[in-house]
Formats: structure tokens, sequence, C-alpha cells
């Protein structure tokens, strides 16, 4: 177990964004054990602005973070457009902007990846109503103690260790897979 770990998640959008909002309500609530004490300090979020600035900014964050060593995670929290059908595809399209920019596939496969199709609010709106259609944008989030409290939910079903995922919307259980990749690899 590693001693010290710094997440740094990269997300669209300004640094108080309901996406980070999101993110940050669910790491306080798993409390990850390979970050002990857990600590707000050991977690920084960076609004990058829109997705291409984000896409953009990927390589030099992820240079930085195997810089740091191996105990920091990079974390990039990214909607998936209508462009695009699957997290794959946004991956595979993050995957060619790192090639460009020197990283490695080992160095690429570290990152984790959460996309959510659309908006992140169609998890909010999953989570609270146990329904939704990613195919259409989730309903806006009229306040952050909604997106916190769905947050914690989510964070609550994933450290049960036999977490059914099967009934996610489809980005939301691709996504839990990359997070339960980085829970293994922690240990």
């Amino acid at each position: 177990m590693a001693k010290r770990t710094q997440i740094v998640c990269i997300h669209e959008g300004k640094r108080n964004s309901v996406d980070a909002i999101f993110a940050n309500a669910f790491l306080k609530e798993y409390k990850p054990d390979w970050i002990r004490p857990f600590a707000t300090g050991k977690v920084r979020f960076e609004g990058c602005g829109s997705k291409s600035e984000l896409m953009q900014r990927f390589p030099q964050e992820l240079k930085k973070c195997n810089d740091a060593g191996g105990d920091t995670t990079l974390i990039v929290l990214a909607d998936i457009d209508e462009k695009l059908r699957t997290g794959e595809e946004l991956k595979e399209k993050y995957w060619e902007t790192a090639q460009k920019n020197g990283i490695t596939r080992e160095m690429f496969e570290k990152a984790v990846f959460i996309f959510p199709k659309d908006r992140i609010e169609n998890w909010i709106q999953y989570l609270s109503t146990g329904t939704t259609d990613e195919k259409v944008e989730g309903p806006r989030v009229k306040n952050n103690s909604e997106a916190k409290d769905m947050a914690q939910l989510l964070a609550k079903r994933c450290r049960q260790s036999k977490q059914n995922t099967e009934n996610f919307p489809p980005s939301l259980e691709w996504s839990c897979r990359n997070w339960k990749a980085l829970v293994e690899r922690m240990k």
C-alpha cells in the first residue's frame, strides 16, 4: 500500500463545476485506503475549460503525475458528447493526443478515466430516481447539495465489495470499472 498518494483530477469547466463537486464528494465519502489520513489537500481539482482544452492539457498533467512518482494518480473527468458512443471511444481520442506528446502506453494506462455520457447530471438523475436516458442530457442540477448527496450515495455503493453495476447506465458502469481498477492497483 502506498504511503502517500495525491490524486489530481482534471475536468471540463471551472474548478467549482458540478463535475468537480461530484468527484470531490465521491472521494471524500469513499476515503481511498491508500490515502492515509484522507485529507482534501491530497486531492487537487483543475478545471480546464472546454473539452478540447482538457484533452490538450492531459499529456502535460500525466507527465507531471508520472514525474511525481507512482503514488500520484491522474483522474480525467470528461463528458462523452453526441459524436461518440462509449467511454472507450473517448479514451482512444485521449490516447491519440497522448501519443503525439510522447506518452507511452504504460504511462497512459495509469490514468483513470471517468466519462459520463453527455453530462454528469445523467448519473445524478439515475442515482436519485433509478432511471436515466443517456441519449439525452440529464436535467441541470439546481442545487450543489444534490450532486454531493448522489456522489456520496455512489461512493457508499462502490465501497460494498460485491457492488452490482449491471443496472447502471453504460457510461457509469464503464467508469466504475476504471475506478475499481485503480483501487486494485493501489492495494
